[in-house]
This record gives structure tokens, sequence and C-alpha cells, in this order.
């Protein structure tokens, strides 16, 4: 859009009430401009989709393909269609779920149980559980690599991963991380990455020999959680406790430039399509979303008012509509010595989804 503005400060033939006239106009329009860029693709929470039962959460992942959003929840992952939000069914039994990674090729589905110290298989047609896998101490982070077609599980306690074969079921080998694993991303083409979130690191690592690659500091972004991947820039995006994302070259692994985010900063997203980063922040309930103007330059878009809680989340790509969890939650119990900084409980029945949508 243009705007043409002739002030005509040296013609004599208009008068003082028609040059303000004329100023008066210019200025609606420039104000109309700029209103209209200010508003145009906002994202902001469009509805929430109440889910049943109570306890925690941690991951969520979309199946943008098969049209289905996997939701952990206490002991159980729910399973909802993406089109109608409608809960399609569940797989139960996940003590201490964290995460669910998808090999639709082999028609499964793993969830890591982080109390039960186990990987749980399930059928993606009917939900049922086909087998658990015994994997380090507390799966937390879980992953599908399509290069090496194997599902790897990263324990948070152990300081290590579990390599499963998606379509055997079989652990194919474990590997020593040397620190706490958090988030990981594949590129597809033989590396997987995951943040070492006690040692504020990032490990490449090559997921057919189970040999590490690189590891790589991640200063000035302290204790790394989610990870997000542009794989056509060859970009990682990890999110980091100081409340900043971190743009990171996925083959030097040089820290390109950093950008801020919110209080309790969690989860990482990125849309090729809209060339959009997304952080949640659970701390101070927003979701940071970041502008991709280059390879190498980002710049925040806008901080989306969610609700504090809402940490994590997942990114429909045929939509980018994004999906956080969360719910009410009561009071704070009284510090104790065995728990000097205690949650809140969370309220039952008030578990539900935002979503966020333009």
């Amino acid at each position: 859009m243009s705007i043409e503005i002739d002030f005509r400060e040296n013609d004599d033939t208009i008068g003082p009430n028609q040059r303000f006239l004329m100023l008066f106009r210019s200025s609606l329009a420039l104000f109309a401009v700029a209103l209209s860029i200010s508003g145009a693709g906002l994202y902001k929470v469009v509805k929430t989709i109440p889910i049943p039962g109570a306890g925690g959460w941690d991951y969520l992942y979309a199946d943008s393909p098969n049209r289905r959003l996997y939701v952990s929840h206490a002991t159980e992952v729910d399973v909802l269609n993406l089109d109608s939000g409608t809960v399609m069914g569940k797989v139960p039994n996940t003590n201490g779920v964290h995460g669910i990674a998808i090999a639709p090729e082999f028609n499964r589905g793993f969830i890591s149980d982080g109390r039960d110290n186990q990987v749980t298989i399930f059928d993606l047609n009917n939900l049922s559980v086909i087998s658990n896998v015994k994997t380090g101490t507390n799966p937390d982070g879980i992953l599908y690599d399509p290069y090496s077609k194997r599902v790897f599980a990263f324990n948070g306690r152990s300081a290590n991963m579990t390599a499963i074969d998606a379509k055997t079921g079989q652990v194919a080998g474990t590997m020593a991380l040397g620190g706490k694993p958090e988030f990981p991303a594949t590129d597809g083409q033989g590396n997987v990455f995951v943040n070492i979130e006690d040692k504020s690191e990032l490990v490449r690592f090559d997921p057919k020999t189970l040999q590490i690659k690189n590891r790589w500091p991640l200063a000035p972004c302290e204790s790394p959680s989610g990870l997000a991947i542009d794989t056509a820039h060859r970009r990682l995006f990890p999110v980091c406790e100081n409340k900043i994302m971190a743009v990171v070259d996925a083959d030097s692994g040089k820290v390109i430039t950093t950008v801020p985010t919110g209080e309790g900063t969690d989860a990482a997203a990125f849309d090729p399509g809209s060339k959009l980063a997304f952080s949640s922040n659970g701390g101070d309930g927003t979701l940071t979303v970041i502008r991709q103007e280059s390879a190498d330059k980002y710049s925040v878009f806008q901080n989306v008012q969610t609700q504090r809680g809402a940490r994590t989340m997942a990114l429909d790509l045929k939509t980018h509509t994004i999906y956080l969890s969360d719910a009410e939650f009561g009071e704070r119990p009284a510090p104790t010595a065995e728990n000097p900084h205690p949650r809140p409980k969370i309220i039952p029945g008030t578990f539900r989804l935002l979503v966020v949508a333009q």
C-alpha cells in the first residue's frame, strides 16, 4: 500500500483552512495504515478445549499429516482429533508420562514413562499397548528419527540416552551424554541434537553409530529446555531459563543471536510455512512469537497473553495453530525442609488446552 501526501507548503493558492484539512486527512490515512499493520496476523487464544481428569502434564505432540494431537496427562496420553478438537481415545498406564513420538511407517507410537523408567509402544490405529521397553532413569524427551528408523529416549536422571529400533521395539544401544538431557531435535539427515540442561550445552550425535560428534556451549543461554529446528536454513532454536531463545548454526554450533522471550520459558517450535518461531513461557503466561527475517536475523513479532502455567506446546503445521496445556491451581503449600519450593496443586477437573491462532 502506498499513500501520496502533498502538503504544498509553497502553494499560495491554498488557504490555511484547506491546508489544515489536507494535513488532517493525511494523518488519518497514516493512522489507518499503522492500525492495519499492527493488527494484521496477530495471534490470540481463540478457544479452550477441556479434557477430563486430574493430574499434571508435560509434552504435547501434533501429528499434522494424520490430524491427531497427543497430550500427556497424569498417567495417560489423551488423543484428540486436530480438526474437531474432540477426544478420540487414550493410551493408559503411562506412569509419569513426559513425551510422545510417532513412527508412522511402522504404525507405532512411543511414550516416555518417567516414573516407570520405560517407553510404552502403542498401535496408532487402536491405541492398544504393544510392549514396554526398559530405559535409563526417568526418560523425558523422546524423538523419532526417520533417518535411522530409531526412537531416542533421553533419560534425565541417568544422564544418558536409550536408542530403540522403531520396527522391532528392541533396544539398539545406549549412550552417555555427560549431563541432564532435555528436548531433542533431528535434521533427518544423520544428525540428532539434544539440549544438556545442567551444562548449558548442545550435543550433536550420529543416530546410527551412537557417537557424539560435537558438544557445543550455548552461552549466553542458561539451562536450555525446549528445542526446535529449521532444517532449510540449518538453524536450531533452544529456549533458555534466562528468558531468551538462542539461534544456533546446526553445522558449526555457533550462537548467532538471541531473542528475548518470557519468564518460565520451556518449549520451542518453528513453523517453516510462516517463518515464525515460538516460545511458550509458563512463568508469566505468554507465548513469544519471533519473526525470522533471514537465516541470521530475528525479531519479536508479538507476545501473546495465554495463562500462567502454559509452558508446553505443540504446533500444527497444516493450520499454523498452537496448542498449550494448562489448568487452574490452588494455593501453594507451605515450604518444608524436605520440599522448600513446593508447587501449587492442580485443581481436579480444570485441565484444558489453550488454542492459539491468527
